[in-house]
């Protein structure tokens, strides 16, 4: 639910706001009665919105807006004034208030400019995210039969308030997936929230997903929302959910469950309306039936009602020309440069690769160095690096008979679990058991990933002879 902070030091004034905007807006309502209170207040609450006297005495608007500023605090204020300078709420928009009102308007325009507030600071907080995320992903492009099936599985999905798991490789567009669902669900205004599961500190997980309280552990000097909060009315992204810990595991359970969440550290539940998108590049369903350390069975059944499954690149390679093509454009614009082609038979190795390691991601990757490498405005075969569309064996590898001892070998996820124990040894033994690099070089998002990921397999350190 949206929280609102009204700040007035004249108490019926208070109390008649409260009430129009608990009854009107439908929101929750904080008050102060100074801007001293104020400021201490929001050292425990997280609000969305202030509406904010400008003549109190003591610590006044001004003081505020200033003392906002000065501790980093990012919520939009909106003043008033009772008489009708406003020259002064022009000085207060300059020292940061994102609208003024008078006390004499009527309620309804008061809920009318805290709306436009908060829309106004959702899209630049939309525009924040896709200038940082332009040009490192490609969208859903591709006409072959895999990529069309794919759209119309987020078309039918993306009206369903439910909860969807959106499975695939690393690097195949999980998350682009999840940004289509959004941008064609119920709520495209709202939030779009992504969270890298694997990425969170270990101890600050629940405090990230849920929110802490004031004091609730060491360094937490003020109250803050989570990603739940964050995004309620529109989509959280839960990246990598198999490597959120069990205790995670459970409390994300009872908020998909109950829409409930309790931060850390507090005592209330809080409301939200969060439609969860969670993705893996893991085998959840067998994880869950192992004993111990795993991903819970009954949150599994949670959040894989509906399951989208993203086609590794290799799959659809006739959408590999269409891709390189707009991936060298985006580059070239991005890093402002002229625009440069691929010779055909630079475009043929790319389109012989199968991506194995990275998907579009490695494409992406790829065609990057290309342009940087690329003086002129041709992109010529002899440039694509050497084991790019070349490597021995391919045609092996993809071969359909199977192999004479595959039954030999145990069942699939017995030989992929040791298929990738292998891939980890070796890029652990490479790299001297240097776990940060080791992780850079197997494209993992940080040395956590890499850590949980060789507790999952069981993989440690020989001991010295």
């Amino acid at each position: 639910m949206t929280t609102i902070l009204i700040v007035d030091d004249v108490a019926a004034m208070v109390e008649q706001y409260s009430y129009d905007l608990r009854r009107v807006g439908g929101y929750d309502v904080v008050t102060a009665g100074g801007g001293a209170e104020a400021l201490e207040l929001l050292n425990r609450e997280a609000v969305d919105a202030i509406v904010l006297d400008l003549e109190m005495p003591g610590t006044d608007g001004f003081d505020v807006l200033r003392s906002l500023t000065k501790r980093g605090i990012r919520v939009p204020v909106i003043v008033y004034t009772g008489t009708g300078d406003y020259d002064r709420c022009i000085q207060a928009m300059r020292l940061g208030a994102a609208g003024f009102i008078d006390k004499a308007e009527p309620v309804e325009r008061v809920v009318r400019e805290i709306e436009t507030t908060l829309e106004r600071g959702r899209l630049q907080q939309e525009v924040a995210t896709l200038r940082r995320q332009s040009g490192t992903e490609s969208p859903l492009i591709g006409a072959s039969p895999v990529m069309e099936r794919l759209r119309a599985e987020i078309a039918r999905l993306a009206p369903i308030p439910s909860t969807v798991l959106v499975v695939g490789e690393s690097g195949s567009g999980k998350e682009l997936v999840a940004r289509e669902l959004h941008r064609m669900g119920r709520a495209p205004k709202g939030p779009f929230f992504p969270v890298n599961c694997a990425a969170l500190p270990e101890q600050l997980v629940e405090s990230e997903l849920f929110g802490h309280e004031r004091g609730a552990f060491t360094g937490a000097t003020g109250a803050r929302k989570g990603a739940f909060e964050v995004a309620s009315g529109g989509t959280l992204f839960l990246d990598e959910i198999g490597e959120l810990s069990l205790p995670a595991q459970a409390k994300l359970l009872r908020v998909l469950e109950d829409n409930l969440v309790t931060r850390v550290g507090g005592s209330r539940s809080l409301k939200v309306q969060t439609r969860v998108v969670a993705a893996t590049n893991r085998n959840l369903d067998a994880e869950g039936e192992g004993e111990g350390e795993g991903f819970r069975q009954d949150l599994l059944y949670r959040i894989n009602a509906h399951v989208i499954r993203v086609p590794a690149l290799r799959e659809h390679p006739s959408d590999i020309p269409a891709l390189v093509g707009h991936l060298l454009a985006l580059t070239c614009e991005r890093f402002g440069m002229r625009p440069k082609q691929l010779d055909p038979s630079a475009l043929d190795r790319l389109a012989a690769h199968d991506w194995r390691r990275n998907n579009v991601r490695e494409l992406r990757n790829i065609v990057e160095r290309l342009v940087i490498a690329t003086e002129g405005d041709t992109v010529m075969s002899a440039q694509v690096p050497e084991g790019i569309g070349d490597e021995p064996g391919r045609s092996a590898a993809h071969s359909s008979a199977p192999p004479s001892d595959g039954g030999a070998l145990g069942s699939f996820q017995e030989r992929k679990t040791a298929a990738e124990r292998q891939i980890v040894l070796d890029a652990l033994t490479r790299h001297d058991w240097h776990i940060t690099k080791t992780a850079a070089a197997l494209g993992l998002a940080d040395h956590s990933s890499l850590l949980k990921l060789m507790r999952r397999l069981d993989v440690s350190r020989p001991a010295a002879e």
